[in-house]
């Protein structure tokens, strides 16, 4: 997949997003876990994908920027601001107004994340009368002027479509424009693909790719699949065991330092190479130390 553009590094102070030593407990019958450890990262108006097996704690990440943890949960951090504003000390109604209006998250699969007995587009109608005061008459407009620009060929009778009735991807794209109707300058994409098919996918990417470059926003890409974040992003930040163990910009994703990125690298099967068995990642216990 060729959907990566060249763009400038962002300013170290003209960041969007700043994460600095995240931690996230949960409490169990023996005790409390912690499933971020420490995590660290920046993110200006690029695209930074987190990478890592299931368990490694790239999803709580992105949870815990959007304030979508469960109450159980105890979050802590040294710094998590977003365009200066304090995410941890914000009041309740202010993370409610970032939330969908500034930042948005992209989930897994539609089939969970639509509302099955709502219409697709009351639901983007909805979330877009939640942050701007517009008339039923615009939303509408816009919600149509959306569900086009993620390449819906028929936006009038998608439109009136309930999610059951759509298929996976389609369902995905009207998860995509639902989330991006009232202009979030940051985005968090939680595999956004993993329920599609190989040509969906891209196509999906493709339409990432352009919205995030067109509109200037910030796209976190969270995924456990190394060689579609090296393709599609423009760093990574590699997790294992709730914590970070490597960033570095996706073109040398290839010179990757740590033994656990270069595990992921090895287990990638090669197209012309006899690679029968494919290697299995040997997990050292100091990785998660």
């Amino acid at each position: 997949m060729e959907a990566r553009t060249s763009r400038a590094a962002p300013a170290a102070d003209g960041n969007l997003l700043d994460v600095q030593d995240l931690r996230i407990t949960y409490p169990t019958r023996t005790g409390t876990i912690e499933v971020v450890r420490g995590v660290t990262f920046s993110l200006g108006r690029e695209r930074l994908g987190i990478v890592g097996e299931s368990g490694s704690g790239k999803s709580q990440t992105g949870r815990a920027i959007m304030g979508l943890t469960p109450p159980q949960a105890g979050i802590r951090a040294r710094k998590l601001a977003f365009e200066g504003i304090d995410l941890l000390a914000a009041a309740p109604a202010q993370r409610r107004a970032l939330r969908g209006k500034r930042i948005a998250m992209i989930l897994q699969d539609p089939k969970y994340s639509l509302d099955p007995v709502m219409s697709i587009g009351r639901q983007i109608v909805e979330t877009l009368r939640a942050h701007e005061s517009v008339s039923k008459a615009e939303a509408r407009e816009r919600a149509l002027d959306m569900l086009a620009a993620v390449q819906i060929r028929d936006p009038k009778r998608v439109f009136d479509l309930h999610p059951h009735e759509v298929s996976g991807g389609m369902g995905q794209r009207a998860m995509i424009a639902m989330m991006l109707i009232a202009g979030p300058e940051l985005l968090i994409a939680d595999e956004p693909t993993s329920a599609l098919d190989v040509t969906v996918q891209l196509d999906v990417l493709a339409i990432l790719d352009r919205l995030v470059a067109e509109r200037g926003m910030g796209l976190i890409f969270i995924s456990h699949d190394l060689r579609l974040v090296s393709s599609f992003c423009d760093r990574v930040v590699v997790m294992y065991a709730g914590k970070v163990v490597e960033e570095l910009a996706a073109s040398n994703l290839s010179r990757a330092e740590h033994p656990y990125t270069r595990g992921l690298l090895d287990c990638m099967p090669k197209i012309g190479a006899d690679r029968h068995p494919l290697p299995v990642l040997e997990r050292k216990p100091e990785w998660a130390a």
